[in-house]
């Protein structure tokens, strides 16, 4: 299997020397950039498959720098992740109108670190902004730049989780994902939830999309029937 790149941007040089060591032994190709400037370009030059972006960087910050990522017709589909501090009043809803894919929390542990970046690569085993059926009155289109979901004809804005636990679903159509595995895929290592959460968030998706399209595994998960 060919080793995937990452491209690691924040401008505090320690933090990104202690992330990009943690990101290399887990078997990453990484390149480090200090601002959305420079990330820019080693990103043009690389083509990465994720890009790890710090929001708060001066001359050009996180969000402003993913939105040039996603104009940029050869580097919009890669995957894009902000690395943002606990606390910081930053609005995430910028940075996924800008096309984000995902938050990681700062200071965040190593193997966290690792669990999410594995989870948000999983993506690109498939091309999960297809369509999930070659029928296009019963298309289910993902659409990863604008965060929306279209079913039916219709344009769907989902909730964040309910859009990361369909995304992942959606991803290999037919396979069960355990409960594990979406809880780590969707709501991360570092995040306590019960399995309650992932019921709920399954109800909701069947009122929104159909029934037929999500299938209940007893005792061990659920999956997406394209």
């Amino acid at each position: 299997m060919a080793t995937h790149s990452i491209l690691l941007v924040d401008d505090e040089q320690d933090i990104a020397d202690v992330l990009s060591i943690i990101l290399s032994e887990a078997g990453f190709e990484v390149e480090t950039a200090g601002n959305g400037i420079e990330a820019l370009a080693a990103a043009r030059r690389r083509k990465p498959d994720l890009i790890l972006l710090d929001v708060m960087m001066p001359e050009m910050d996180g969000v402003e720098t993913c939105a040039h990522l996603r104009q940029d017709p050869e580097l919009k589909h890669c995957l894009v992740a902000f690395l943002t501090a606990r606390g910081e009043d930053y609005s995430q809803i910028a940075g996924f109108e800008a096309g984000a894919d995902d938050y990681i929390l700062k200071p965040v542990k190593p193997k966290v670190l690792v669990s999410r970046v594995k989870a948000l690569l999983r993506r690109l085993e498939s091309n999960p902004s297809a369509s999930t059926t070659d029928a296009p009155e019963h298309a289910i289109h993902i659409d990863v730049d604008r965060y929306v979901v279209v079913a039916h004809g219709e344009e769907l804005t989902l909730p964040r989780k309910e859009f990361e636990l369909l995304r992942l679903l959606a991803s290999q159509p037919g396979k069960v994902f355990t409960r594990e595995a979406i809880l780590s895929g969707v709501w991360g290592d570092d995040v306590v939830v019960g399995d309650r959460t992932i019921d709920v968030h399954i109800r909701k998706l069947r009122e929104k999309l159909g029934n037929d399209r999500f299938r209940t595994v007893k005792g061990v998960g659920y999956k997406f029937e394209s």
